[in-house]
C-alpha cells in the first residue's frame, strides 16, 4: 500500500508542478492580503500611539500587521486546499479516477495519496506568508514582529498548527469532492463553507472589538484554534490573553482533522466502487 500511495502522490505533485498558473495565482492571493488589508487596516492609529491599551486588543501582538500576518498562516492554509475536490470532480469526469481505482491501488492509497499531495501547498503558502510578513517589516512597511523567544518546541507547535489545519480543510474538501459530482455544485457547496468559517475566525478581526457570541463560535473554529497556537508562539505578551496553552489549542484543532479524515476517507471509499 505504501508503495501505490508513494507512487500516486509522485502524479498529484507532478501535476501541479505542470501547473505553474496555479501555482502563481495561489501565491499572488496571500501577497495582495499582506500589502493590502495588512497595511491599510492599521487600527493601532485608533489609539493614538498608545501600544499599551491596543496591546488587548489584539491579544498579546506588538501591533495590529502583527497579529494579522499570523491570522494569514491560517487563512491560506485553507483556502489554498479549496480546488482539492475539485479535481477530484474533474477526474471523474474525465475518466481520469476510473482508471486509477481499476489499479491494484486501494481506495486508501488513493485517498491518501491526493490528502498528501493536497496539503504541501497550503503548508508551503502559510510559511511564505509568516516569512514575507517579516520580510516587509525591513521594507519600510509594517511588518511581523516575533516578541517571544522562538525556540524548538515553538517551531514545533507551529509546524503542528498549520500541518493539522492544512489536513482537516484538505480532507473536508476531498469529502466533498468525492460526493458531488458536478463542479459548479462543488464550488457553490464550498464557498458557502469557506466564507462562513472564515469569517467566524479569529484569523482577521482583533479580538477585542468582538462581541461575545462572536467570541464564542470563534473560539471552536478549527481556524481560531491554529492561529491562537502561532500567537502564542510569536508574542511574548500573548500567554495572559489565552485561557489554555499552545497543546490544549492543538489537541482541540487534531480532533477537528481526525474527524474530517475518517468522514473523507469513507466518503472515497464509496466513490472508489464496491470492490475497495
Amino acid at each position: 500500500m505504501i508503495r501505490e500511495t508513494v507512487a500516486l502522490t509522485r502524479r498529484e505533485l507532478l501535476r501541479l508542478a505542470r501547473n505553474p498558473q496555479a501555482i502563481a495565482t495561489s501565491l499572488l492571493l496571500p501577497i495582495l492580503y499582506l500589502l493590502l488589508f495588512g497595511q491599510a487596516f492599521n487600527f493601532g492609529n485608533l489609539f493614538d500611539g498608545n501600544s499599551a491599551a491596543f496591546v488587548p486588543f489584539v491579544r498579546g501582538a506588538p501591533n495590529y500587521f502583527s497579529y494579522f500576518a499570523a491570522g494569514m498562516a491560517g487563512f491560506v492554509a485553507v483556502t489554498a486546499t479549496l480546488f482539492i475536490g475539485a479535481n477530484v470532480i474533474f477526474d471523474r469526469l474525465f475518466g481520469v479516477l476510473k482508471r486509477i481505482s481499476s489499479t491494484p491501488a486501494s481506495s486508501t492509497s488513493i485517498f491518501g495519496a491526493r490528502l498528501i499531495a493536497g496539503c504541501i501547498q497550503p503548508i508551503g503558502l502559510a510559511f511564505l506568508v509568516l516569512g514575507l510578513a517579516a520580510a516587509l517589516g525591513h521594507l519600510g512597511l509594517s511588518g511581523l514582529q516575533v516578541t517571544a523567544t522562538f525556540g524548538v518546541v515553538a517551531a514545533v507547535q507551529v509546524v503542528l498548527a498549520i500541518v493539522i489545519l492544512s489536513v482537516m480543510f484538505a480532507s473536508l474538501f476531498l469529502a466533498i469532492g468525492f460526493s458531488i459530482e458536478q463542479p459548479q455544485t462543488y464550488f457553490a457547496v464550498v464557498n458557502a463553507i469557506n466564507l462562513p468559517v472564515l469569517l467566524t475566525s479569529a484569523a482577521l478581526y482583533p479580538w477585542g472589538i468582538l462581541p461575545a457570541w462572536f467570541k464564542g463560535v470563534a473560539s471552536y473554529n478549527p481556524i481560531t484554534l491554529a492561529v491562537e497556537v502561532i500567537r502564542l508562539d510569536l508574542f511574548s505578551a500573548a500567554p495572559q490573553y489565552y485561557p489554555y496553552s499552545a497543546w490544549v489549542y492543538l489537541l482541540g484543532l487534531l480532533g477537528w482533522a481526525v474527524a474530517m479524515n475518517l468522514i473523507a476517507a469513507l466518503l472515497a471509499r464509496r466513490a472508489l466502487g464496491p470492490r475497495h
